[in-house]
């Protein structure tokens, strides 16, 4: 079966062990991506979720209530495809981290800034051995090609379910750094959250809420919560 069907057709799903991992069986026919690949997933623990996802499907089946199968199908008919551009793209981001561009003013931002994102960039330091530098204000200044080095092959060594989940925790955060974090438990995820949106935090406290903007941040709230979900799926 490829693609998504718009009704219902099976009684059972089930995750069985197939060459290679563990595939989804609808009734005994085997799933596969819209791309018409074997859907072969690295864990059980991931094939539960995605068999679970179309167990609870209803008569008309909606994709939006299937984000672990939506993510496995990206993982295989798109990163694997192109591990190498996307671990590229991503390693990018420590040229830029979030993280380096410091305020110089207000104080209390510079010293929530500081307080906040001081002790990640020394957990990479230690984790890693890639120490990035804090820059003042938003120009654009290089980080050590050394510690680029580093990271740019920690990301490579992730594999493309891996790499899927980690797309979304960097580029939802704007961080390599706290992508890294979510993947290696260096603090929960909400508090990874809260640390990416410090900036954003400061202007709510000063200006108030904007209930669109506050929408908005609550769909990416969820999409960084499935990215680190999905990770761990990929590691059970």
């Amino acid at each position: 079966m490829s693609g998504w069907a718009k009704k219902r057709f099976w009684k059972e799903a089930t995750a069985e062990e197939v060459a290679g991992g563990f595939g989804i069986a609808l009734d005994g026919r085997p799933v596969k991506t819209p791309a018409k690949a074997a859907l072969v997933l690295p864990t059980r623990a991931m094939a539960e979720a995605v068999a679970a996802e179309w167990d609870a499907q209803d008569e008309a089946i909606d994709p939006a209530t299937m984000p672990v199968t939506r993510s496995a199908n990206a993982a295989i008919d798109k990163v694997t495809v192109q591990h190498g551009e996307v671990a590229d793209m991503l390693a990018e981001y420590g040229g830029s981290d979030l993280l380096c561009y410091r305020a110089t003013t207000p104080e209390e931002l510079v010293a929530r800034q500081n307080a906040g994102w001081d002790p990640m960039l020394d957990w990479a330091a230690e984790e890693f051995g890639a120490r990035l530098t804090p820059v003042a204000g938003v120009m654009y200044q290089p980080q050590p090609a050394k510690a680029l080095a580093i990271l740019r092959t920690e990301v490579h060594r992730l594999n493309a379910f891996e790499l899927a989940a980690f797309h979304d925790l960097v580029s939802l955060s704007g961080s390599l750094i706290l992508g890294f974090a979510a993947l290696r438990s260096a603090g929960g995820v909400d508090e990874i959250w809260r640390l990416s949106r410090i900036d954003e935090q400061w202007q709510e406290d000063q200006w108030g809420v904007d209930d669109d903007a506050t929408r908005e941040v609550q769909i990416k709230y969820k999409a960084f919560q499935h990215a680190n979900r999905f990770y761990k799926l990929a590691q059970s």
